[in-house]
């Protein structure tokens, strides 16, 4: 062979050599846990398309949180299931929500462990939809148009009732054009201007949230959220959503799914210098658990390298109903 040789494979020869020259390296702290937090009593009830994850009522929420704090995670994220829905999510809003409640219960048993409230109305909305609904019905059919302006005061006070049950940081994951202005407005107004937000900035109307359906009872009971979320086709649309939620004041920004959106995750990387956050959605959980159930993948080797890539396109913070399992992993 003539010279230079190029013999890539000396970095490769050795597990110690290979961990010195790793370049992106995944870290329990990069996680953000769900949990799912319902009315009732003695509730701890598997989801079925989410094998490992589970609705908890309140009584049953301290073994979950335990174990998350056990394992060094530093944050969950709540989303809740009300006893009651109405057309304009008032639960959502409510002093004594279900997801106030368990924010006020996680910061009495943990203050160090970072509460992120997702703050939407579809949880709790009869009609399913992330805002206040105009319907009309045309030969027998429910039609119905989203109304922008008039949810971000609802989604301005359920954020404020979050942040004053202890959330740790406000996660606005509507889609309502002006949301992060409103939303950061209201915690201002109400002395939570320390408290951060962490905006679902680029958010798809994708085929990959069905299971989260079934898990937050969420499903919209007329047409899509294609008016108000992505079309998963655009790339350049995410750079100006984004851009609109900087100069609105989101403190971190988020790209939800994360794992067909990869490219996206490395584009927002690119052009902005806030902490960028990679949202694992339910459709790659249960892709991943489903085949794994099966034997047909190694279920461990496949999470942490499809984790890693996500860290590999940009993403700071990885939300994944995967962090216990990781955390576990990764601690050898």
């Amino acid at each position: 062979m003539g010279f230079p040789i190029t013999r890539h494979r000396r970095l490769r020869g050795t597990a110690g050599i290979r961990g010195m020259v790793r370049e992106t390296i995944l870290n329990t702290l990069d996680f953000i846990q769900p949990i799912f937090v319902t009315y009732g009593t003695g509730v701890k009830n598997e989801i079925s398309s989410m094998p490992g994850v589970y609705h908890f009522s309140l009584d049953t929420l301290k073994a979950e949180v335990d174990e998350i704090a056990a394992l060094g995670i530093p944050a969950v994220l709540l989303f809740g299931i009300p006893e009651t829905k109405d057309a304009v999510g008032s639960s959502a809003f409510a002093e004594d929500g279900i997801v106030q409640e368990a924010t006020r219960l996680i910061k009495k048993w943990y203050p160090e462990l970072l509460v992120v409230a997702d703050t939407c109305l579809c949880e709790f909305t009869d009609h399913g939809h992330c805002g206040m609904v105009h319907t009309h019905t045309v030969v027998g059919v429910v039609h119905g148009d989203v109304i922008n302006d008039a949810s971000l005061d609802l989604l301005t006070r359920t954020a404020v009732s979050q942040a004053r049950a202890g959330a740790d940081i406000i996660a606005p994951s509507n889609m309502m054009d002006g949301f992060v202005h409103a939303i950061r407005a209201g915690l201002d107004e109400n002395g939570f201007e320390h408290v951060p937000i962490m905006s679902y900035s680029v958010k798809y109307a994708s085929a990959f949230y069905g299971p989260f359906r079934e898990a937050a009872d969420s499903a919209p009971q007329f047409g899509n959220r294609k008016t108000y979320q992505m079309d998963p086709a655009n790339l350049r649309e995410a750079i100006r959503e984004a851009d609109s939620d900087v100069l609105e004041g989101a403190d971190m920004l988020m790209v939800k799914p994360a794992l067909a959106y990869l490219d996206v995750i490395r584009t927002i990387r690119d052009q902005f210098d806030l902490p960028l956050v990679a949202y694992n959605v339910s459709g790659e959980y249960s892709m991943v658990k489903a085949a794994a159930l099966q034997g047909w993948i190694d279920e461990k080797a496949v999470v942490l390298e499809m984790l890693t890539g996500m860290k590999r396109a940009g993403a700071d913070i990885i939300i994944t109903y995967f962090a216990k399992d990781a955390a576990r992993w990764l601690r050898g």
